[in-house]
C-alpha cells in the first residue's frame, strides 16, 4: 500500500490487529500494541488535495482529545490508556466479545466505562446549568445587592479563571495523574457553590464565583480527557454526541429552571439544592476513576515530577490571567463605575495593551507555549480559532442579555424570562447531536460550519426585531432560537476539523488552542456586551428621565432592575425606553461579531472526511 502525506497532514493509523502511531510522545504506547501483535502492518495516510483532504476515523489508537489536553508534554503512559491486552485487541478486530461495546474502550470493560462516563456526565449537567443559570437570575441577584450595573462580572468572573486556567488541568494531570486533579477540582466546586449561597455582599458573590470557575473548569476539562482516555477514536463521535445532550440538557435547564428557582426558592437556595448533587457526583468520582489514569510511569526514572513540573508554562498561564483581568477590569469599569480618564481604568488598560504585546513575543520563545502562537499565524488553522472566537463573542452578547430584555422591558419574571431561553437550548442539543450524524454521514464539515455560521449572523438580526415590535411568542422563540441552533452547528464541526487539519502529534494542543480561544470569546462577549449596554444606558437615561428626582431615578434603574416595576408610571415608562433602545444597540453589536465569523468560515477549506475501511482496502489494491 502507498502511503503519502504532506507537513500539515496527520497520519492516521488503520489495519486489522495492530496499530502504529507516527506520533513520538506515543513511542511508548507503540511498543506495547506491536507486543501485542505484529502481523499485519499497515499505515493509511491522509490524503490531501485542496480543498478536500480525506481523514480516516477506522480503527485509530485513541489519542488525548479533550479539550484542555496537554500540548506539549510527552504523552506518558498509563494502565489505563496504553497497556492493551492480547484480549482486548482480539475483541476489537471482530472475535466474540462479552458485549457489543466492548471494542469501544481502552482496557476498560463497559460496566466499568458506564460507571466513569455516567459520572462525567453528571459533572457536566451540574456545571453547565450551574454555567447558564447566572443568565436568568443575575437580575435578581445583583438587585439585592443593588449592584445591577456589576451584572457581567458575576458571569465574566467564573469564565475568566476557568479560560485563563483551562490549558493547565491537562498539563497537571500528565504530571500527577487524572484522578487528583479531577477530584481537586469537584471539591473546590463544591466548596464554591455553597460560598455563593452564603455571600453577603456583590464583591465576596464575585469572588465566589471566580472560584467556582476554578472549579468548573477542571471539571470540564478532566471530563473531557478522562473520556478520551478511555474511548478510541474511531468511536468517540458517538460519545461526544451524548456529552453534547447533557450540556444541552443542562444549559437549557439552568436558563429556565435559575429563575424558578430565584422566584420560588430564592437566589440562595438555588445554590444550595445543587449542593447534594454535586457531592453525589463527588462519591462517584472518587469510586470510579481509575487511580493509575494518565499518572507518570513509575519505571521512567529520568523524569521527575520536578522535572516535569518545570515544564509546564506556568508563566504564560500568568501572564494570559494577568492580561485579561486588566483588559476586563478596564472595559467594564469604564464609562460604567468610573469615568474612562479614572487612574484605574487607564492603568488596566494600559497594562492589558503591554500584556498583548509581551505575551505573544513570551509564548513563541518557549517550547510548550500554553498560548502557541504559530497556530494563529496559518491557514486553516487561524480561521478556524478565530471564526470559535468571534462566535463566542456573538452568542454570549446575545444570550446574556435576553434574559435583562424580558426582565427589564417586558416586566417578567426570572422564571418566565428564562423560560424563553428553554427552548433555545433544546435546539443547540438537538442539532449539536445531530450535527455529528450528519458529519458521519455526509464526510463533510464545510456545509455544516457554514449553515452554523450564517444562523448565528441571522440570529443577531432577528434578537435584535424583539427590540422593536411584539411578536408572537411562537414567533419570538423561533427567532430567539436562530443562533443556538446555528451554534450546535458550527462549534462541534470545528472541533472536528482542528483534528482534521493537524498532524495526530499536534491534535492535543490544537484542540486545546481552539477551546481556549472559544472560552476567550464567551468571556470578552459577556464583558464587551456588557460595556456597550451599560455605556448606551447611561447616555439615553439621562437623555429621556425627567425630573423631578432625576438622578434619582437614574440610579435605582441602573442598579436594581426589580425596582423598575415601583416607579411611577411616567418614569417606569421612560426608564423602559432607555433600556430597549440600550439592548437594541447591544444586540446589534453581535450581528457586528457574528458577520466576522461567518466571512472567516466562508474563507476556510476544510478537509472532506473518510470513514469506512472499504476505501482503505480499495488503495491497497491500487
Amino acid at each position: 500500500m502507498v502511503t503519502s502525506a504532506d507537513e500539515n497532514t496527520p497520519l492516521i493509523v488503520s489495519g486489522s490487529r495492530n496499530y502504529l502511531s507516527t506520533n513520538e510522545d506515543h513511542e511508548d504506547a507503540t511498543r506495547h500494541l506491536l507486543e501485542a501483535d505484529t502481523d499485519d502492518d499497515s499505515i493509511s495516510a491522509l490524503q490531501k488535495d485542496d480543498p478536500t483532504c480525506q481523514l480516516d476515523l477506522v480503527k485509530v489508537p485513541s489519542i488525548s482529545t479533550g479539550f484542555a489536553i496537554d500540548p506539549g508534554l510527552e504523552r506518558v503512559s498509563s494502565a489505563a490508556t496504553v497497556h492493551v491486552s492480547e484480549e482486548n485487541i482480539e475483541s476489537q478486530d471482530g472475535a466474540p466479545s462479552r458485549s457489543m461495546f466492548a471494542n469501544h474502550f481502552i482496557n476498560v470493560t463497559p460496566t466499568k466505562f458506564a460507571w466513569i462516563f455516567g459520572g462525567i456526565q453528571i459533572g457536566y449537567f451540574i456545571g453547565f446549568f450551574d454555567a447558564t443559570f447566572m443568565a436568568s437570575s443575575h437580575p435578581v441577584i445583583t438587585s439585592e445587592f443593588h449592584a445591577s450595573n456589576s451584572a457581567s462580572w458575576l458571569t465574566t468572573a467564573f469564565l475568566l479563571t476557568s479560560t485563563a486556567l483551562l490549558p493547565l488541568s491537562g498539563r497537571i494531570s500528565d504530571t500527577i495523574g487524572r484522578k487528583p486533579v479531577y477530584i481537586f477540582s469537584i471539591v473546590v466546586f463544591f466548596i464554591t457553590t455553597a460560598w455563593c449561597g452564603l455571600a453577603q455582599s456583590i464583591g465576596s458573590f464575585i469572588l465566589a464565583r471566580a472560584f467556582c470557575g476554578l472549579g468548573a473548569g477542571g471539571v470540564f476539562s478532566m471530563g473531557m480527557i478522562i473520556s478520551s482516555d478511555t474511548v478510541r477514536l474511531e468511536y468517540r463521535g458517538i460519545y461526544q454526541s451524548i456529552i453534547n445532550m447533557t450540556l444541552g440538557v443542562g444549559g437549557a435547564l439552568g436558563y429556565a429552571g435559575g429563575g424558578f428557582l430565584c422566584d420560588h426558592l430564592g437566589w440562595r437556595g438555588a445554590f444550595y439544592i445543587q449542593l447534594p448533587f454535586i457531592f453525589a457526583y463527588l462519591l462517584i468520582a472518587i469510586w470510579t476513576t481509575p487511580d493509575d489514569l494518565g499518572r507518570i510511569d513509575p519505571k521512567d526514572e529520568t523524569r521527575s515530577l520536578r522535572q516535569l513540573l518545570k515544564r509546564i508554562d506556568l508563566t504564560g498561564s500568568f501572564l494570559l490571567t494577568v492580561g485579561l483581568t486588566a483588559l476586563l477590569v478596564g472595559l467594564n469599569l469604564g464609562g460604567n463605575v468610573f469615568s474612562w480618564s479614572h487612574p484605574l481604568v487607564v492603568f488596566s488598560l494600559v497594562l492589558a495593551a503591554v500584556m498583548a504585546v509581551v505575551i505573544p513575543i513570551y509564548e513563541s520563545k518557549v517550547d510548550r507555549p500554553v498560548l502557541p502562537i504559530r497556530l494563529l499565524t496559518k491557514a486553516p488553522h487561524a480561521y478556524i480559532i478565530f471564526s470559535n472566537f468571534f462566535g463566542g463573542l456573538a452568542i454570549n452578547s446575545i444570550m446574556f442579555n435576553v434574559p435583562l430584555f424580558f426582565q427589564a422591558v417586558k416586566s417578567e419574571s426570572a422564571t418566565d424570562s428564562g423560560l424563553h431561553l428553554l427552548w433555545a437550548s433544546f435546539g443547540i442539543t438537538f442539532t449539536s447531536v445531530a450535527n455529528g450524524f450528519l458529519i458521519t454521514y455526509f464526510n463533510s464539515l464545510k456545509p455544516f460550519a457554514l449553515l452554523g455560521a450564517t444562523l448565528m449572523f441571522l440570529g443577531g438580526f432577528t434578537t435584535t426585531a424583539l427590540t422593536f415590535v411584539d411578536l408572537p411568542y411562537a414567533i419570538t422563540i423561533a427567532f430567539l432560537a436562530l443562533a443556538s441552533v446555528g451554534q450546535g452547528f458550527v462549534f462541534p464541526t470545528y472541533t472536528v476539523s482542528i483534528l482534521a487539519v493537524n498532524k495526530q502529534e499536534d491534535q492535543a494542543s490544537s484542540v486545546t488552542t481552539l477551546s481556549l480561544w472559544r472560552n476567550l470569546g464567551y468571556v470578552m462577549g459577556t464583558s464587551v456586551s456588557s460595556l456597550v449596554l451599560q455605556n448606551a444606558l447611561r447616555i439615553r437615561l439621562y437623555q429621556v428621565v425627567t425630573e423631578p428626582n432625576k438622578q434619582r431615578i437614574i440610579e435605582i434603574a441602573r442598579k436594581s432592575v426589580e425596582d423598575i416595576v415601583t416607579l411611577d408610571p411616567m418614569h417606569r415608562g421612560q426608564v423602559i425606553q432607555a433600556y430597549n433602545t440600550s439592548l437594541r444597540i447591544t444586540f446589534l453589536s453581535a450581528t457586528i461579531w457574528g458577520s466576522i465569523m461567518l466571512l472567516l468560515t466562508i474563507m476556510v477549506k476544510l478537509p472532506r472526511l473518510r470513514r469506512n475501511e472499504k476505501e482503505l482496502e480499495e488503495e491497497e489494491t491500487d
